[in-house]
């Protein structure tokens, strides 16, 4: 019950009503037949499908020539497997939604992934708070699965170098809680004076919990602002900017890094969309998978992701 003495319905209500109980109007639109060629519906089908498959090979190879072979096959598995966790739950929910564009960026010197991962395109404003949390989470948690064991595997095949015989001015990695943990367990306390050498199975799983925790911010159309507005609906606007400001004051202070990712989050909006019947709330199940996926994104991410020594 709201504060106005009403009933708030679940996603599941209003999966049972009939169109005719919906909460709001429903504007008949004129009717339309389009006459479709089925030639030229199949040669757009094979146009788009070419160019899907041609910037997955590019950046196959894109990131091949970053990190090698090893790095390539991880890196474009989990970023495949979080792009299909998205696209097969907006199928579940008949929501209109392209395969994953891959996005291939083969200048070492720029970005040392060989990539700026991968979009797919949903057509459509998302109908419920229970669909926006569905399609949010299935790609981070999609995405996890495959990273965890190629990360252990990696760490594994990892070996110890003395933090001397390292080139002068070559960037190391930060480590997230979860990292630091993973290499605690495959390989156990590291040395005064020595560094892990990460193999590029390892390298690929560290990228894995990058690209998680960015996706996580619970800000925005990112995976953790939809799991935001699906926990809290209208009110995880007002959360949100205290978020984005604390962010902010933590780059300022700490890592100037982040400043540009939060110009971009602020241009594109740091606000998300309200759904189409917005006055719905989500079952505890998913409240708890909810909380656990803003965890995840506390324990994979990485205050200082890059740094230098010289």
């Amino acid at each position: 019950m709201n504060g106005n003495g009403r009933f708030k319905k679940s996603d599941d209500d209003y999966e049972q009503m009939s169109p005719l109980d919906l909460p709001e109007p429903i504007i008949s639109q004129p009717e339309f037949k389009l006459s479709v060629n089925p030639s030229e519906a199949k040669l757009s089908f094979i146009k788009t499908l070419a160019l899907h498959v041609s910037l997955f090979l590019l950046t196959f190879f894109s990131t091949w020539y970053t990190a090698g072979l090893w790095y390539a096959i991880a890196i474009m598995t989990i970023l495949l497997a979080h792009e299909m966790g998205h696209y097969l739950m907006c199928r579940r929910y008949h929501i209109r939604a392209t395969l994953p564009y891959f996005i291939p960026f083969p200048l070492r010197d720029f970005n040392p992934f060989g990539t700026l991962g991968a979009v797919i395109k949903i057509g459509e404003r998302l109908p419920t708070r229970k669909s926006i949390f569905d399609i949010g989470v299935a790609g981070p948690l999609s995405g996890l699965f495959f990273t965890i064991p190629i990360l252990l595997l990696g760490l594994k095949l990892s070996s110890l170098v003395e933090t001397n015989t390292l080139d002068p001015g070559m960037f190391h990695l930060g480590e997230s809680f979860l990292f630091a943990q993973f290499s605690k367990l495959m390989i156990g306390e590291i040395p005064d004076g020595y560094e892990i050498l990460l193999h590029p199975l390892a390298y690929a799983g560290w990228v894995g919990l990058f690209v998680t925790a960015l996706n996580l911010l619970p800000i925005g159309q990112l995976d953790g602002g939809h799991v935001m507005y699906a926990l809290f609906g209208n009110k995880s606007s007002k959360i949100v900017k205290y978020i984005l400001a604390l962010f902010a004051i933590y780059s300022a202070i700490f890592y100037w890094g982040w400043t540009i990712f939060i110009i971009l989050i602020i241009s594109i909006g740091y606000r998300h969309p309200p759904a189409v019947y917005n006055n719905t709330t989500i079952d505890t199940k998913r409240k708890i998978i909810g909380y656990a996926t803003l965890l995840i994104f506390i324990i994979s991410f990485t205050p200082i992701p890059f740094y230098f020594t010289f």
